[in-house]
């Protein structure tokens, strides 16, 4: 699976091959000078902060970097970045039948895709927020990445699914034999609880553009 540190190896490696510090690729990519720094990695509370999909498309450009050359700057020793193909499914999509089996794997095809360095997951899927159903966690237009397969505990921020078609964004407080408590990541909604059998699946996000 895709590491943190793995997506920083590799703007550090890109910044040093065209002789520049990261703050001096942000710089040229006409991003916050500071946007990369050591100190903006992880927040004040020692949580990941990954680089924005938006961030890391800037500097390709302003480098002339293709992201099959970003990829292969990942990983301990710089080389075999592997690509993979992920399916861009938009919410309203993913509550209409025939998208996802009982696994909650994508099926079918005819959606946009996006290439990414390997995940660990085949079935991993992107999905492309709308609303502000989700601030401040996820934006309107920010793109989230789920894996089907990921194990799930408390405190995850989950997709999920019910059986009656509806889609949404929780972190998940506990979960029992019989019933799944989520916390709303926008204040401003309610909490839900979910009997075991009114839910479809429920996957774990992994990554964001946040």
């Amino acid at each position: 699976m895709l590491k943190h540190g793995d997506i920083w190896r590799a703007i550090d490696r890109l910044a040093g091959s065209k002789g520049l510090s990261a703050s001096g690729l942000a710089k040229t990519a006409g991003l916050d000078p500071t946007t990369f720094n050591k100190s903006k990695r992880t927040t004040g509370e020692g949580k990941l902060r990954w680089p924005s999909t938006e961030s890391i498309a800037k500097v390709l450009e302003a480098t002339g970097t293709t992201f099959g050359e970003f990829v292969s700057l990942i990983g301990e020793t710089q080389a075999k970045g592997v690509v993979q193909r992920v399916p861009m499914i938009g919410f309203a999509q993913a509550g209409d039948e025939g998208f996802f089996d009982d696994a909650g794997f994508p099926v079918g095809g005819g959606w946009d895709e996006l290439l990414f360095p390997s995940l660990g997951d085949p079935h991993a899927y992107a999905l492309e927020v709308s609303g502000d159903s989700m601030e401040p966690v996820y934006r309107d237009g920010d793109t989230i990445i789920v894996s089907p397969s990921a194990s799930v505990r408390r405190g995850d921020r989950v997709v999920v699914r019910t059986r009656g078609g509806e889609v949404m964004t929780k972190q998940l407080a506990r979960e029992t034999a019989t019933r799944i408590e989520l916390r709303s990541v926008n204040t401003a909604h309610p909490d839900r609880v979910l009997s075991r059998t009114d839910v479809s699946w429920m996957a774990r996000i992994i990554w964001s553009s946040q």
